[in-house]
């Protein structure tokens, strides 16, 4: 997570959305970084802890932005970064996150979770879609003043991803609410925008 007081912004780092590379390219800016175990904080502890501090101890109440990633290519990007330790394939990776208790290497978390609050609605001001970085960049570059590029940090190596129609079916039941908030965010041209 990086706080940036002349941009009036946060950027949240969503996991596995290419955040490495977005906080190396914009970490000139920021005023406030978190990292290690706090890099990854997800909007409900913003809310609670991190907002009001920055409100009283620096006046500031920055919009909020995040990058979300389609669905299954965010459980893929998963399985490629643990595939080496894994004896499963993405079939059985997929079934292992949706099971009702996932192993630990299945426990990867939820998008829809890490951008929503305490009452389920979206806390992000601006959330961009992973698949549209020429949107993302450009947006960036405009708010920085500056032109923006992401060099690639964090690569998994590639690893074969096929998934049974059935494993696919039973996905996109459990996360239809984290595919229709994606969903959005390309209907509306990759960045969702949060009204005023």
């Amino acid at each position: 997570m990086l706080v940036f007081s002349a941009q009036n912004l946060v950027l949240f780092s969503v996991p596995k959305t290419g955040s490495t590379a977005m906080e190396v390219a914009l970490k000139p800016w920021a005023d406030i970084a978190f990292y290690k175990q706090r890099k990854h904080t997800p909007v409900g502890r913003y809310q609670r802890k991190i907002a009001p501090f920055l409100r009283e101890a620096y006046q500031l109440e920055p919009e909020t932005m995040a990058v979300m990633r389609a669905p299954i290519e965010h459980l893929r990007s998963w399985y490629r970064y643990r595939a080496a330790t894994l004896e499963v394939d993405f079939d059985g990776f997929v079934q292992a996150v949706l099971s009702a208790s996932p192993p630990e290497w299945a426990k990867i978390g939820s998008q829809l979770n890490f951008l929503t609050g305490p009452t389920g609605a979206l806390g992000i001001d601006h959330l961009f879609a992973y698949e549209s970085q020429p949107v993302l960049r450009n947006w960036l570059s405009a708010r920085m003043g500056a032109d923006i590029t992401f060099r690639p940090m964090n690569v998994s190596p590639p690893a074969p991803t096929p998934i049974s129609d059935e494993t696919e079916a039973l996905f996109n039941s459990r996360y239809a609410k984290e595919i229709a908030l994606y969903q959005q965010v390309t209907a509306a041209g990759g960045h969702l925008a949060r009204a005023a």
